[in-house]
C-alpha cells in the first residue's frame, strides 16, 4: 500500500476504534496515529496467527487496522488509570 493509503486506512479504523473505545480525545492526527499503529499492531497480530496481514486497501484491512487500534486505545486506557491510581494514593 503507498501512503495516502495508509492515512485513508489509518483514518477510518481511528475513527471507527474511537467510536468503540469512546475515547475523547480529538484530533485528525491522533486519529489517523491510532489509525496507522492500529493497523501496524494488528497486522502483526494476524501475521503471528498465520494469516495475511495488511496489503491492501479493503474492508478486511479496514477491521484488521481497526482491531489493532481498539486494542491500542484499550491499552493506553489503562496505562492511564494506573497513573491515575498511583496519584490518589499518595
Amino acid at each position: 500500500m503507498n501512503i495516502v493509503a495508509w492515512i485513508i486506512v489509518g483514518l477510518l479504523a481511528g475513527l471507527l476504534a474511537r467510536w468503540i473505545v469512546r475515547d475523547d480525545r480529538s484530533g485528525c492526527l491522533y486519529t489517523v496515529a491510532v489509525g496507522v499503529l492500529g493497523a501496524l499492531i494488528g497486522g502483526a497480530l494476524m501475521h503471528a496467527n498465520g494469516r495475511e496481514g495488511i496489503n491492501e486497501f479493503s474492508l478486511r484491512s479496514l477491521l484488521v487496522a481497526a482491531l489493532g487500534a481498539i486494542l491500542l486505545l484499550l491499552a493506553l486506557q489503562a496505562i492511564g488509570s494506573l497513573g491515575r491510581g498511583r496519584s490518589r494514593r499518595r
